[in-house]
């Protein structure tokens, strides 16, 4: 009698979670909260729960409701005008949300492309697109959008301009190296040997494969896409008003730190954690698409 038969090993040593069960479960886990948060801020301001949006001098740097002095009229207090925090934070939330899902779009799409192509065809057009990202890599995306946004002023088209043209580099490099791996690969050279044209290769076969990599991109460039506007809203470059969103809330808060600290506190944590989320969730779904990340 062997020695595995007097001590059987368990069926669960025996067996491990394989790694792409755990990369689903851990997006699984990330992508809850997220979309907890986008329900709640498109929802909250159709049940009438909210409390007014309008002024009132009469209630100014109110504090929110577990410290001394607030009111469940205003849960998360008023700022120096009077309005609501919450209801701010609710609708600020959801331009915000917009601006990261709107920004991540027009930075991938043109990155992808352009990596796609480059990736590819390989020669001077891969020569060309690289000495272009490069380039794109080397400005700081702050002066890129001083340039942008003073002459032609500050919109919400205006700004979506800039994070396209800020964004797309980074998307261009990570799927021009994806594409150069896809290339080599049998089944593409098995198509050029079947005499599939090369539009026919990219647009049904190679950009499909590029699929899970080009969603993670996206995850992360939400991400990016709401720091930048934050970044633009403190130095008052942002979106512009009446709108409000997390980095304006954030920037008119500054000035009431000692007074009113509650106003520039939940939007920071918002944008904090909202980041934080959006980025684990991309590194998970890299790591669930590409299998050399995985843990053995």
């Amino acid at each position: 009698m062997s020695r595995s038969d007097l001590h059987p090993v368990p069926p669960t040593a025996r067996t491990p979670r394989r790694p792409g069960r755990r990369s689903r479960t851990s997006v699984f886990w990330l992508s809850l909260p997220l979309v907890v948060v986008a329900g709640l801020v498109l929802v909250l301001p159709l049940t009438g729960l909210l409390p007014d949006t309008g002024q009132d001098l009469a209630a100014t740097r109110r504090p929110p409701t577990f410290l001394d002095g607030g009111t469940w009229a205003h849960p998360l207090g008023t700022d120096k005008l009077g309005q609501d925090v919450l209801t701010q934070f609710v609708s600020a939330g959801r331009l915000t949300i917009l601006i990261g899902l709107v920004g991540a779009l027009v930075a991938i799409g043109p990155g992808t492309l352009l990596g796609v192509l480059a990736g590819y065809f390989r020669g001077w057009v891969d020569r060309v697109i690289s000495v272009l990202i490069d380039a794109q890599l080397a400005l700081p995306f702050i002066l890129v959008a001083l340039a942008i946004i003073s002459n032609r002023g500050s919109s919400l088209p205006v700004l979506f301009l800039v994070l396209a043209l800020t964004g797309w580099a980074v998307c261009a490099r990570v799927t021009r190296s994806a594409t150069l791996a896809i290339r080599e690969r049998q089944f593409v050279t098995g198509l050029r040997a079947a005499g599939a044209s090369e539009a026919r290769i990219v647009f049904r076969h190679v950009l499909p494969n590029l699929a899970g990599t080009v969603v993670a991109l996206g995850t992360l460039q939400v991400g990016t896409a709401i720091l930048i506007e934050s970044a633009l809203s403190f130095l008052g470059l942002g979106v512009p008003p009446p709108s409000v969103s997390w980095g304006s809330m954030l920037a008119s808060g500054q000035d009431e730190l000692s007074q009113a600290w509650w106003i520039a506190l939940f939007p920071g944590l918002a944008i904090t954690l909202l980041v934080l989320l959006v980025n684990l969730l991309g590194d998970a779904l890299l790591t669930h698409h590409d299998p050399r990340k995985r843990r053995r």
